[in-house]
C-alpha cells in the first residue's frame, strides 16, 4: 500500500453535464477510505503545450520571443510564451511547435527541449499542460493565426521577463508555471541568463 492510498477517492458514476466548444463538464460521485460520498465537478479540457522561444538578440542578451494579445476570460491584455492546445492525436511537442509557427511566424533553430508538464489546476480540471524550451529560432514567415485570434509578437529580454512575470500584462498563471520550469533548467544551463554572441 502506498503512503498516499488512505487519501484516495473511488469513482462511483461520472456524467456529462455539458459539451462545449473548449472543455466539457461532468459531475463525478466519489467515495473515500472512510465511507465518506459526494459530487463534485469535472472540467475536462484538452492537452495544453507551451513553447518558451529562447534566443540571444543583436547584442547578445538572452531573449524571448513571446505574444500579446486579449483575453476573454480576464477581459485584459496579456504577454505570453505561444501556446494552445493540443489536436487530438497529436504530440504536446508538435503542438508547442505548431503553436510557435502559427503564432509567430518562427520554426526552431536548435534544440527542443521538454522542460516537463503538470495539471494547472488539478482541484476540478483533469488536463495536463506541457513545456517545452525551444533554443534558438527562426522567423521563416507570417502568422497564421486561428480565426479569432489577434495577437502582436514581441522579443523580450529574458531578465525583463523574469522580473516582470505575475505583474500588469504578464497575469497568465500558465505562464508562471513556465517560469518555474526555464529557470529549473536554466540553473543547470546557466548559458541561458548570460550575455554572449548571438
Amino acid at each position: 500500500m502506498k503512503e498516499q492510498d488512505h487519501l484516495r477517492w473511488e469513482t462511483i458514476k461520472r456524467t456529462r453535464v455539458y459539451n462545449g466548444a473548449i472543455f466539457d463538464v461532468s459531475t463525478v460521485t466519489r467515495r473515500s477510505t472512510g465511507g465518506l460520498e459526494g459530487q463534485f465537478v469535472e472540467v475536462e479540457a484538452p492537452l495544453w503545450a507551451t513553447a518558451i522561444p529562447w534566443f540571444r538578440n543583436k547584442e547578445g542578451i538572452p531573449s524571448f520571443v513571446m505574444v500579446r494579445q486579449y483575453r476573454h476570460g480576464s477581459d485584459s491584455v496579456t504577454i505570453e510564451f505561444p501556446a494552445g492546445s493540443v489536436d487530438t492525436g497529436e504530440d504536446p511537442r508538435d503542438a508547442a511547435l505548431r503553436e510557435l509557427r502559427e503564432e509567430t511566424g518562427c520554426i526552431p533553430s536548435g534544440k527542443v527541449v521538454e522542460l516537463g508538464s503538470v495539471s494547472p489546476n488539478p482541484a476540478f480540471m483533469n488536463n495536463r499542460v506541457w513545456f517545452y524550451l525551444i533554443e534558438g529560432v527562426e522567423h521563416v514567415g507570417p502568422q497564421a493565426l486561428d480565426m479569432h485570434e489577434q495577437l502582436d509578437v514581441l522579443l523580450l529580454p529574458v531578465e525583463e521577463v523574469l522580473q516582470k512575470m505575475g505583474t500588469g500584462s504578464y497575469d497568465n498563471g500558465i505562464m508562471l508555471m513556465g517560469q518555474a520550469f526555464f529557470m529549473r533548467y536554466a540553473r543547470q544551463n546557466t548559458q541561458l541568463m548570460q550575455r554572449g554572441t548571438p
